[in-house]
């Protein structure tokens, strides 16, 4: 009870700061500064609308933000310049990249030749963790690991005898992705399932954002009709997440959650939602998601996290970056990062770890991987338990 309070004044504070803009918040603005770079709108909502979410909070004169390019492989130079033009201010205390695209470990290493005293902190790497863990202070991602086997075991528990992981040569040289590529076949071996691996368009290629997402919608209806209606769908692009929805609730097949869920991933733009006057409410947004994936026929069969995890990370990490600045928590410690999600995610259950070194055994210090209870969407809807479930430890080092 003493920690539900907690956390309901936690999220007082910050409306109140949002809505108030308070003496305290004036000085703190002041003392120091944080930045957060992530990506478009079109590329990352989420990611952006957390960031944003925060400047709300603590104001514009403490909180920078700024936007990597969308063609971020192409444009590399751009990306890490966006990133290090952060340490030009001299009141700069805290930069966080979310999600943290290749060029994030050079940028890093080139604020920390300059400003040490900066703390830099990755949300969801591109990079190899080992690599962007040896130039960050802190790095956070989705526990690719837990979820590699939870994804497989909800969707066995929802009744599929399918999975079909939808993907691209440049995420698939991920560590993260491919490893959890690795523990998804395993698990599906586990549980009866048959594996798939299909190809789509990297949206960052020649073909863009609508090429890729015009295959998707070609593509899907076909996928459905091979593999049959108990398949399940999972696709490592933000930007394939909205079609393939908008085809699996018309042609049938499940979804148990996005790569990086939210109730605001896909779904608004498969339904045909909008949600301008419910900005970071999400209660509301999962209700009227829910609703409408149900009108659809889709009860039992489309899942997410409640909360938005690109939306937490982006305001949680700043969150924990400015509590680590005031001296109220340790960097490095998973209940403090935690409590600090917590403040955007009130009612979320998370779970976590630090990062496993499939090739040594070794435990990262710096680095953590976690994770929210998933949500599958019906009448009435219900978290799958995903949190307490104990995951084999074999998976911690299948790659």
């Amino acid at each position: 009870m003493r920690k539900i309070l907690g956390l309901v004044l936690c999220v007082a504070m910050v409306l109140s700061f949002a809505i108030t803009g308070t003496a305290e918040t004036a000085a703190t603005e002041a003392e120091f500064h944080i930045g957060i770079i992530t990506g478009s709108v079109s590329q990352s909502e989420d990611d952006r609308r957390g960031a944003e979410a925060f400047q709300a909070a603590y104001g514009e004169d403490m909180v920078k933000l700024a936007i990597y390019p969308d063609n971020f492989t192409e444009e590399l130079e751009t990306t890490i310049q966006t990133i290090v033009n952060m340490s030009d201010d001299p009141l700069m205390k805290a930069v966080i990249v979310n999600q943290a695209v290749p060029g994030t470990t050079e940028a890093f290493r080139q604020i920390k030749e300059r400003r040490p005293d900066i703390i830099c902190i990755a949300g969801e790497s591109h990079e190899d963790l080992p690599e962007i863990g040896s130039a960050a202070d802190l790095v956070c991602n989705n526990d690719f690991v837990a979820r590699g086997y939870l994804i497989i075991r909800t969707a066995h528990e929802l009744g599929c005898d399918t999975f079909v992981h939808i993907s691209f040569p440049r995420h698939m040289a991920y560590e993260t992705m491919s490893r959890r590529v690795a523990i998804m076949k395993a698990a599906c071996e586990e549980f009866g399932m048959t594996f798939v691996l299909e190809t789509a368009p990297d949206p960052t290629s020649d073909v863009g954002v609508a090429g890729a997402q015009a295959y998707i919608l070609e593509k899907a209806p076909e996928w459905i009709a091979k593999y049959g209606q108990n398949s399940a769908y999972f696709c490592t692009n933000d930007a394939h997440t909205e079609p393939l929805l908008k085809q699996l609730l018309q042609y049938g097949g499940y979804f148990i959650e996005a790569d990086l869920p939210s109730p605001l991933m896909g779904y608004p733009g498969a339904l045909g939602l909008d949600f301008t006057d419910a900005a970071g409410d999400f209660e509301k947004i999962l209700a009227t998601v829910e609703t409408a994936v149900c009108e659809k026929g889709g009860a039992g069969r489309f899942g997410t996290w409640a909360y938005s995890y690109g939306y937490t990370v982006s305001a949680g990490l700043a969150q924990h970056a400015m509590n680590v600045i005031k001296g109220e928590s340790e960097l490095t410690d998973i209940d403090d990062i935690s409590d600090a999600y917590a403040v955007f995610s009130p009612k979320a259950s998370w779970n976590g770890s630090s990062y496993t070194n499939a090739e040594s055994g070794v435990k990262s210090e710096n680095i953590f991987l976690v994770y929210q209870d998933t949500y599958i969407m019906g009448n009435p809807g219900k978290f799958m338990g995903s949190t307490e479930i104990e995951v084999p430890e074999k998976y911690f080092t299948t790659k």
